[in-house]
């Protein structure tokens, strides 16, 4: 296994970069030493397990969707949270080409994407071949959203010349064609494996933003794409596959048991083999809550508005959780408590109190620490803790977005009337008042309030013409931004030229 994984991940490492000359002593390591048709589940596995570095936890593509948007902050904390002000830069769109986690990130998305292609050069079966192909293809999904371009390589194509790149048109072709060839070859579950209804997800997200991405300015809606989300949608429904769940089950620790409604996940066995979802709670909780925090991620108050005071979203007591360290689920906002009812102080002293005010600048000494509501998206994983390996799964894709997709496709279309009853099905069953009528505008409004924290508020925001405009600490916009620069360290791939304005 040691042999494989060095295999892949030395081969895709070297390919970012297009290098022309490779030292000697690194030959062995890019070839196919210990790798057989007999341990290509192994390749297949550390494909799989290279998603858990971009994708799970706070620091990689999670971070660049979210704090370019208008849900959540990383305020910088008298000392704290400064980072030569990279945090900042996400927020107020100020970032350039020398971002560094801009740059991680970019790194570690093509870095799932050439690992699955390794898996293809060791003759995989039909299922292994269809499972690594997806991996590649929702790894350059991301890498499409975010940069509008994509490096590629075939599979045992010599890494010592620059990769290939497709354009955006050229890659949403792609990812259609790829997707519906190796649709009959996926897997019906389990859903922590790359399944045909994962597929017809992302396909269905492909459809969904194809004209968002080939016109961020003026994103437009083809008819005939939006039949086909339309489509996929209801393949996914009919099956009778999954339902709605109550809304935190989904995120539990448990949740591979509790949830009917996660459809794409990756497996975390906690205390032995789990990516980074720990972190998710531990960046935003502070230094005296149970467990200890990092007291950095906050969300805005004119977000936390959106919501009615009975909606579920909101959060609450949490068995498991609650009953154990006083710490509740969902928007942290006010005093805070221990399992017992005690009040929680802060560092010095005063009542652990968060607040809704937050800027992207604290300076008041007695306001630093408790700026910013709290989010805690998955509940906690206390069994595991003394590792920090937690046993919740992290979610990729989720039923309440297959519904909400199908919605906005209808009402893309025309068909408002079919649209509205999906919308408010899923508003009831998370204990928020029906629409009278459905517009874009609460339709944005309810896909944030549904997948607050799980990476994919600054697609939709580009996708509904959104992300330009001001909002809470962000005064001010340049249509740039509307994609990442590519990274100055990639930029010796003559293949790969810089996005304009940077």
């Amino acid at each position: 296994m040691k042999n494989i994984y060095i295999t892949a991940f030395v081969a895709l490492g070297l390919s970012l970069s297009g290098c022309t000359k490779l030292d000697e002593s690194l030959n062995g390591q890019i070839g196919n030493q210990g790798v057989s048709s007999g341990n290509v589940a192994g390749l297949l596995n550390a494909s799989y397990t290279a998603m858990r570095n971009p994708y799970q936890g706070p620091w990689g593509w999670w971070s660049l969707q979210e704090f370019p948007s208008d849900e959540a902050i990383v305020p910088t904390r008298g000392g704290d949270w400064d980072d030569n002000g990279a945090w900042r830069a996400l927020h107020l769109h100020r970032w350039a080409a020398d971002h560094s986690r801009i740059s991680d990130v970019f790194r570690d998305l093509n870095s799932v994407s050439y690992v699955a292609t390794n898996v293809l050069q060791f003759s995989p079966s039909a299922s292994q071949a269809a499972q690594a192909r997806f991996l590649r293809a929702f790894a350059q999904f991301s890498i499409l959203d975010g940069w509008g371009k994509v490096p590629y390589r075939d599979a045992g194509e010599d890494v010592t010349q620059p990769s290939r790149v497709r354009n955006t048109s050229e890659e949403i072709a792609y990812l259609i064609s790829e997707l519906t060839a190796i649709l009959p070859d996926l897997p019906d579950g389990p859903n922590y494996s790359a399944t045909k209804d994962a597929a017809r997800m992302l396909l269905m997200k492909v459809y969904l933003n194809k004209g968002a991405f080939t016109n961020r300015t003026a994103p437009t809606f083809d008819a005939a794409d939006m039949a086909q989300v339309i489509t996929l949608a209801d393949q996914i429904i009919n099956s009778g596959k999954y339902a709605l769940s109550p809304y935190y089950d989904n995120f539990a620790p448990t949740n591979n048991l509790l949830s009917k409604e996660n459809i794409f996940t990756a497996q975390n066995i906690g205390g032995s083999d789990a990516g980074g979802v720990r972190d998710i709670w531990n960046t935003g909780l502070h230094y005296n809550q149970n467990p200890s925090g990092i007291n950095g991620f906050a969300t805005l108050s004119d977000f936390y508005r959106k919501y009615e005071a009975a909606d579920q979203r909101l959060g609450g007591a949490y068995p498991g959780v609650t009953n154990v360290s006083g710490l509740r689920v969902g928007f942290l906002v006010g005093q805070q408590f221990d399992q017992n009812g005690a009040l929680l102080k802060d560092r010095r002293g005063n009542n652990l109190i968060f607040t809704p005010e937050v800027s992207i600048i604290e300076r008041d000494p007695n306001h630093l620490e408790v700026a910013g509501i709290r989010i805690v998206k998955y509940p906690v994983d206390f069994a595991n803790t003394s590792t920090n390996l937690a046993e919740n799964d992290w979610v990729y894709y989720r039923y309440a977005d297959v519904l909400l997709m199908k919605a906005e496709a209808q009402l893309r279309s025309g068909l408002t009337a079919a649209a509205l009853p999906i919308v408010n099905s899923l508003r009831t069953a998370r204990n928020a008042t029906p629409f009278p009528a459905l517009t874009l505008d609460n339709l944005l409004d309810e896909r944030g309030r549904e997948f607050i924290w799980e990476g994919i508020r600054r697609q939709d925001l580009i996708r509904f013409g959104k992300y330009l405009t001001p909002w809470q600490e962000k005064p001010t916009d340049d249509p740039k931004y509307l994609v990442f620069p590519i990274p100055d360290n990639q930029l010796g791939n003559t293949n790969l030229p810089q996005n304009p304005g940077y």
